[in-house]
């Protein structure tokens, strides 16, 4: 009897589920829902107007997806729940939200749900920069060794600057939280019944160090004195090692979302990492780009090497027994979607609709019609900040070369290039800092969708691009998780290296370097890190300048707002 396991990948915008063959790797069904509430960075459900830099989101939309997606993806295969062995989910990171002492977020409290901070903060919530630069001054001042294992700066985006806002801005949500957690945890949690933290959001998102833990109550008293005990008494130092078992389906959660109670869920992962396997990469050498609305790059090391601006090295924080590594681009597919809904002609619209292609094909057919440099353009990949390896949310995007004869196909092309330009910026700081890097590999929906991009890409790094089989890669990979959670005894691995030897593929199609391309893009690369440097480190902060005015002037419309709303009370 076939044996098969669910993985579920919860994304930005969306969760997706995939019922796998065990024996294979085959997925058999999948289903999508889209969360009902979306990413909320203008205002919350009840009308509350949020600043700039937020993004929250609403925590039932995951159970939603839940409830949804798993009994699609049963209906749609035919397969009997009874042979489903195992469950495993990964998330987006790091989205972090403040919970009861019932496990229950604080968003769901009527007194609590018109305050922005009792919400769940979204990975690209950048409003805690300021926590983020205070940590950081503090941490370099104090000599702190966990910085450089982060590239140098930790994050606004991850757990520590987050938590630090809630009590710098509404510190009565901070005591009221019974505790902090990663939404993958949390949602796991909602499947078990049990907190089982893993391993990688606490590495690479909490600073936590396998051997050493989190940083001292020193450390944390003199960020604020209120946050001396913030570990024990906000978050965990239970913490869970990937490729283990988080616990069983509960009869109630079973019911919910019609799979047998006692069903094996994994310990819970991050998107990004999950992907790995599923690309049967489990070797050092070898670095996936998971590539969508930004993108994450994931690499094995057998040493822990200290990388300027990467996002962390982890002792298992990927596959057990070796260092993994991250990097990564805040802006890729957003790049393009922002220039698609904001300067794309209504004429290009049209002509696309013409050809029966979307706005992105069309775009692309009309770019990659254009010899390497021809646009004169060159972009700097910034438009929500630069993770790696300036690790700076405050940077700003740009575009250099535009004359009256600049075409929309062209300035699209660049931002493309602009993106391989920071993924080659990357590369380039790990080689140097003695991580090897022989081969590139690509996953999620662009590395399957754009071809010139692709081979863009292999262009301006000048190395081979393998591209995973799967088109739902991450929920691919927490399904082989789910196997290893199961366990060979009831039908599945283990462990993940297994599981990778048998479900984990590649395409047969790659993207070879052109010659003649190489050779071009190595000029346009000098020009694109003279660009990084200037406005990147500290030469010219004229975008930061430019933000600060930005955020002045709207401070004063938000209280002229205010002003215009007591007068008609």
């Amino acid at each position: 009897m076939k044996k098969y396991s669910i993985g579920v990948d919860f994304g930005t915008q969306s969760g997706r589920a995939v019922l796998v063959d065990v024996s294979n790797g085959e997925v058999i069904s999948q289903a999508v829902k889209e969360y009902t509430h979306g990413v909320m960075d203008e205002r919350l459900p009840d009308g509350t107007k949020l600043e700039h830099d937020w993004a929250l989101q609403h925590p039932r939309d995951y159970i939603e997806v839940l409830e949804t997606t798993i009994p699609e993806v049963l209906k749609l295969s035919g397969v009997n729940p009874e042979n489903v062995i195992g469950l495993a989910i990964d998330f987006t990171a790091c989205t972090v939200l403040p919970i009861d002492k019932n496990g229950q977020p604080l968003c769901f409290d009527e007194e609590l749900k018109s305050n922005p901070h009792s919400w769940l903060k979204l990975w690209k919530h950048h409003a805690a920069q300021d926590e983020a630069n205070k940590l950081n001054a503090i941490a370099a001042e104090r000599g702190e060794d966990f910085l450089a294992r982060y590239g140098g700066k930790i994050s606004s985006e991850w757990m520590i600057p987050k938590i630090m806002q809630v009590l710098d801005e509404s510190s009565d949500i901070y005591y009221k939280a019974d505790r902090f957690m990663e939404a993958t945890d949390w949602v796991t949690m909602q499947l078990t019944g049990v907190e089982a933290r893993n391993s990688c959001t606490a590495g690479y998102k909490a600073i936590w160090h396998k051997q050493k833990g989190y940083p001292s109550k020193e450390f944390f008293k003199a960020l604020d004195e209120r946050l001396e005990n913030v570990v024990e008494e906000k978050l965990s130092t239970d913490i869970h090692s990937l490729g283990g078992k988080a616990g069983e389906l509960t009869k109630e959660m079973a019911e919910r979302i019609g799979l047998l109670p006692g069903t094996a869920v994994g310990i819970a992962n991050v998107d990004a990492h999950v992907s790995l396997p599923a690309v049967g990469v489990t070797e050092p050498g070898k670095m996936l780009m998971i590539m969508g609305t930004s993108t994450c790059d994931i690499l094995l090391g057998t040493e822990e090497k200290m990388v300027p601006g990467m996002c962390g090295v982890v002792e298992d924080g990927v596959l057990p027994g070796f260092y993994g590594y991250e990097s990564g681009q805040s802006c890729v597919g957003d790049h393009f979607e922002w220039f698609v809904k904001n300067c794309v002609p209504e004429k290009y619209f049209r002509e696309a609709e013409q050809k029966g292609m979307n706005i992105h094909q069309y775009l692309t057919e009309k770019a990659s019609k254009l010899k390497v440099g021809e646009s004169g353009l060159l972009a700097l990949d910034w438009w929500n900040g630069n993770r790696s390896c300036l690790v700076d949310v405050d940077l700003t995007g740009m575009m250099l070369g535009m004359t009256l004869l600049t075409k929309p196909e062209e300035i699209y092309r660049a931002l493309i290039e602009a993106t391989a330009f920071g993924k080659n910026k990357i590369i380039k700081t790990f080689e140097e800092s003695g991580v090897a890097i022989n081969e590139l590999y690509a996953c999620g929906g662009i590395s399957k969708k754009n071809p010139m991009m692709m081979q863009i890409y292999a262009d301006v790094t000048n190395k081979e691009i393998f591209i995973g089989a799967s088109d739902q890669t991450p929920a691919l990979g927490s399904a082989m998780f789910g196997a290893v959670a199961a366990g060979k005894e009831n039908g599945g691995y283990d462990s993940i290296f297994d599981a990778a030897k048998v479900m984990g593929k590649v395409e047969e199609k790659t993207y070879k370097p052109i010659p003649e391309n190489v050779e071009v893009y190595k000029k346009l690369y000098e020009e694109f890190e003279l660009l990084h440097d200037y406005f990147g480190r500290g030469e010219n902060d004229v975008m930061k300048r430019l933000k600060n005015i930005k955020k002045e002037q709207s401070q004063k419309t938000l209280e002229e707002e205010g002003k215009v709303l007591c007068l008609s009370h």
